[in-house]
């Protein structure tokens, strides 16, 4: 299996990984709620509400929710977040915003936002798929990190090429 690399690049981190799948496939299951509801957040955590609207000025919106009890503190937590949809090129490119959010679609206060731009490109049959998340600032890229978001994005991308493996 394929790993991850990521990189910071100023204010962008930059996350790379190969999928053994084809490029249509991979991008569909990024555009339907139905595959991002069995793949989507880190392991533990369930995504019981996703609606997605997949067109430019569109709306994703969704909740996970951590059904592992050795996780602690998060579990039963709810974490809800918001993509606003800028761009999207068929089978090749999305570029979104993302915001975490409350229930209602309301963007939280005072958590960064980052615009993200995603490329699935074409690579020996499979897909490399190219993740470039841009931040207002070093700093707010610096809380998504300390958060622990490569640790989150790793087991999410492990999930969807299980998920991926599962579909073909």
């Amino acid at each position: 299996m394929s790993k991850m690399i990521s990189r910071v690049e100023g204010q962008e981190l930059v996350l790379e990984r190969v999928f053994d799948a084809p490029r249509e496939l991979v991008f569909k299951v990024f555009s339907e709620a139905e595959h991002l509801k069995q793949w989507w957040g880190p392991r533990g955590w369930i995504v019981p509400v996703c609606t997605v609207d997949f067109r430019p000025g569109g709306i994703w919106h969704y909740c996970m929710k951590c059904v592992d009890e050795k996780q602690g503190d998060f579990y039963g937590m709810e974490s809800w977040g918001k993509a606003v949809y800028h761009e999207i090129v068929d089978g090749e490119k999305v570029v979104y915003t993302d915001y975490f959010s409350d229930a209602e679609g309301n963007e939280a206060e005072g958590m960064p936002s980052t615009l993200v731009t995603m490329l699935f490109e074409e690579y020996d049959g499979k897909t490399k798929l190219v993740s470039r998340s841009a931040y207002d600032s070093a700093d707010a890229l610096k809380t998504v990190l300390d958060m622990g978001m490569e640790q989150g994005i790793t087991e999410t991308w492990d999930r969807l090429e299980e998920h991926l493996q599962s579909v073909q």
